[in-house]
């Protein structure tokens, strides 16, 4: 009788645990990634919960540390490589949700709540930002070619920050809040200070200025002197940041560099 050779299968090898020890890896590290955007759902509820008590400073740095997650989720994604790792669950999709909870509703509920706006007014206002906002999220041509914003990006986060520090009075909220969600249909531009490439590292390190400055001024318990200090700064920085967007929208965009097919270049020497 002729024995039945082994099967590779039969018994479980070393180069099986291991290769099985190497997948697991960069999945659970995929996963991880998912969980840390995820937090940014859990930051909105916290901001909400805040709002409710009245804490608005704090529901403030809620929001700060949301929009700090969202910044870096993308680079931690693309490092762990979460299409390839965890291909069932749609990355954009999740930001898409988590930045409407963070960058809209939450931000729309504290500037309601906060009396920015007549509370005659607050209710069509906030009904207005949700319905630009909506169009904002959904266009499929949100973006140029070159990265920028069409038209006002729906960043009503910062928009509550600066109307709550600034404190314009609730007639002048109600007119910033109007124009903004009216420009979000307008041909104008808004620069991705991550994505857009005309200016090099220049623009990560000014948007990187602005959110320390700005996380800074939200923090509060500085002297009369120094806090005006980080508002200036971060005015300043926020003021460049959107005006880079109107001067796209002036000049239009730059001409690609001309790249010869691959097929005309010379080989190499």
């Amino acid at each position: 009788m002729v024995a039945r050779p082994k099967r590779r299968c039969d018994k479980p090898t070393m180069e099986g645990s291991e290769r099985d020890r190497r997948r697991f890896g960069p999945a659970a590290a995929a996963w991880l990634v998912h969980a840390f955007s995820a937090s940014g759902a859990v930051l909105a509820l916290l901001a909400l919960a805040a709002i409710d008590r009245g804490d608005l400073r704090t529901a403030l740095l809620w929001l700060a540390l949301a929009l700090a997650v969202d910044g870096v989720d993308g680079t931690l994604a693309r490092l762990a490589s979460v299409k390839e790792r965890v291909p069932r669950i749609d990355g954009a999709t999740l930001d898409l949700v988590i930045d409407y909870l963070n960058y809209v509703f939450v931000p729309t509920l504290f500037i309601w709540h906060a009396g920015l706006v007549p509370a005659q007014l607050a209710l069509p206002l906030a009904a207005l930002i949700q319905l630009s906002s909506l169009y904002v999220f959904a266009r499929s041509d949100m973006k140029t070619e070159d990265n920028y914003f069409r038209g006002f990006p729906a960043l009503w986060n910062l928009v509550a920050v600066y109307l709550y520090v600034v404190q314009p009075g609730a007639v002048a909220g109600a007119g910033i809040v109007f124009l903004l969600a009216l420009s979000s249909f307008a041909p104008i531009h808004f620069v991705h200070p991550f994505r857009v490439r005309d200016y090099g590292r220049w623009l990560p390190l000014l948007a990187a200025a602005w959110a320390g400055a700005t996380a800074a001024m939200l923090w509060g318990g500085w002297s009369e002197t120094a806090a005006a200090a980080w508002f200036w700064a971060s005015a300043v920085t926020a003021t460049t940041l959107f005006g880079l967007g109107l001067l796209r929208t002036v000049r239009g965009s730059r001409p690609r560099p001309h790249v010869p097919p691959a097929a005309a270049r010379k080989p190499d020497a």
